[in-house]
């Protein structure tokens, strides 16, 4: 249920190390302007809609189906949301979560830590955030990251987002890290939107060059022009419990833009972190998606690339089937919390495919109860 697709010699003893060990999972949800932009995300049909995607998946997350969600899960052009995949693993396994508001334009309805960010503005301004306020993330990341490692209670950490864009401002990152990643990232449509992302970025780039003065910015500037507010608190989480547990960044593309930022910082400030410790765990539909390049940036980076083998093809539910349609693809962990559940307490593919299953029939008969006054008083 776990196929390796970068750095087995990193691989094989990381899996073997976590084997049978229960994580813990932290959710760190952040916001950036970026993902107004018409066109830019599927994770949620409309702009509005992706105004509140993170609340309404940090809700589901903690809460699972409930009858009346303040953030109900936004719509989409096609497919369910990630969040049933990984509230699926972490309520059927008891995995503990625990939620982060990085940078959110309102407050979470569930239990948070705030760690005092802000949003982000589009990264086409060159000026996305404060450097004051990536340099304030990225030490409340390396605080978290050394607090959560010493939970006597779990043994390792799956580190996950929720930030609708965040493909477009993980592409921003390393480019402006120096990383070849046009054409590269995913995204949440079908086919990549390669030429939208490239044009943004570029004019962020543009703009971010000229505070730069021809000079190497340092990679917390790099974020303060082009990033968004998860990206240094994930890689300050994920450097200080690398020195004492294995780590999963759960997610793809944007995780390794976090990956390349740890990389930078603990080169450019000669931070300590164990990189045997890290590896970036996503979803199938991510790593062989053909319209992006996911293994090859994984590979440019030294970074340790696992995906679970999940499959919705089997699904009795439509929007679950559309993930093998390129829809969605990955999202809040999902791809990680799967192989989890495996290395954890082996769920295969039909323990999987049964509990995510369950989460979406509550879903959907939920929304049919409620549903049932409107129709008797219409």
């Amino acid at each position: 249920m776990i196929t390796v697709h970068s750095d087995p010699q990193r691989a094989t003893p990381w899996l073997q190390r976590v084997q049978g060990q229960r994580p813990a999972l932290a959710l760190v949800l952040g916001f950036t302007e970026t993902g107004l932009i018409p066109g830019i995300s599927a994770a949620g049909a409309t702009p509005t809609d992706r105004r509140t995607t993170a609340l309404a998946d940090a809700e589901w997350m903690v809460n699972g189906p409930q009858p009346q969600p303040t953030f109900p899960l936004p719509p989409l052009q096609a497919g369910a949301s990630p969040a049933l995949i990984s509230r699926a693993v972490i309520a059927g396994q008891d995995i503990p979560l625990t939620v982060f508001n990085a940078g959110l334009s309102q407050a979470p309805t569930v239990a948070y830590v705030d760690l005092q960010g802000q949003p982000a503005q589009c990264l086409t301004t060159g000026q996305a955030l404060p450097l004051a306020t990536v340099k304030h993330l990225f030490q409340s990341g390396l605080h978290w990251g050394e607090t959560l490692a010493a939970d006597a209670t779990t043994d390792y950490l799956l580190l996950a987002e929720c930030v609708v864009g965040g493909t477009t401002t993980a592409l921003a990152l390393l480019q402006g890290l120096g990383l070849d990643a046009m054409d590269r990232v995913n995204s949440s449509h079908p086919i990549c939107n390669h030429d939208q992302k490239r044009e943004i970025v570029r004019q962020g780039l543009a703009q971010a060059r000229q505070h730069w003065d021809g000079t190497s910015p340092h990679p917390l500037e790099v974020v303060a022009a082009l990033g968004d507010p998860m990206q240094p608190v994930v890689a300050g989480m994920a450097l200080a419990a690398s020195r004492t547990q294995p780590v999963m960044l759960a997610g793809g593309t944007q995780m390794l833009a976090v990956y390349a930022l740890m990389a930078a910082l603990a080169q450019v400030d000669h931070l300590p972190w164990h990189p045997e410790n890290i590896v970036v765990g996503t979803t199938r539909w991510v790593a062989t998606d053909p319209t992006g390049d996911t293994v090859g940036l994984a590979q440019a980076m030294d970074a340790c690339l696992l995906a679970t083998d999940l499959s919705l093809t089997n699904s009795r539910f439509a929007a679950l089937r559309a993930y093998e349609q390129g829809f969605v693809k990955e999202g809040v962990g999902a791809g990680a919390c799967a192989i989890a559940a495996t290395l954890y307490q082996n769920w295969g593919q039909a323990e999987l495919l049964a509990a995510i299953e369950q989460e979406l029939t509550q879903k959907v008969e939920l929304e049919a109860q409620a549903r049932l006054p409107e129709e008797e008083t219409g």
